[in-house]
């Protein structure tokens, strides 16, 4: 016949411990995921706006409309580039523009993402030709900007509100 005896504490000890564990689950199955999207410069989380699964052509545009913009139906550009394991003045600016969107681009350095370029065709009141590029990392956007192609131009976030 075997006798085991337990003090109190490891029982409170052990109690906690499944009441922590219990609660986690609880809010890991009750409270629904949402993804960020930006509203007048501010980071929110919103269900609606997605992120990821970004597979298709379909997908890219999709992704677009979310911020109200229409594009033409095929890229301009699809092309794979290197995140620099090292930014110079101009990346970290970049990076910059990207935090406000509530991205960041440090977590893939030295990664090869996919860039996409979009002709933008409801940019309003403005008469030059205007992109949207989004960089893509499986199947995840990463990055992009709103930009004109005149050499005295404009970049933005991928929302208008956010500036560079």
């Amino acid at each position: 016949m075997f006798i085991y005896s337990m003090r109190a504490s490891t029982v409170k000890f052990f109690g906690v411990t499944t009441l922590a564990v219990i609660a986690l689950v609880t809010l890991l199955v009750f409270i629904p995921s949402a993804e960020p999207t930006i509203s007048n410069g501010v980071l929110e989380t919103v269900e609606s706006v997605k992120f990821d699964k970004i597979k298709t052509a379909e997908d890219r545009i999709a992704f677009l409309r979310q911020f109200g913009w229409e594009v033409e139906a095929v890229p301009l550009e699809e092309v794979e580039v290197t995140i620099p394991a090292e930014f110079d003045k101009v990346y970290q600016s970049y990076n910059e523009l990207q935090r406000k969107q509530g991205f960041d681009l440090t977590g893939y350095m030295k990664k090869n993402v996919m860039r996409y370029t979009y002709k933008i065709t409801n940019y309003p009141d403005y008469t030059g030709d205007v992109y949207a590029n989004f960089l893509v990392y499986k199947n995840k956007v990463i990055g992009g900007d709103v930009c004109s192609a005149d050499s005295n131009g404009f970049i933005h976030g991928l929302d208008r509100t956010i500036t560079y």
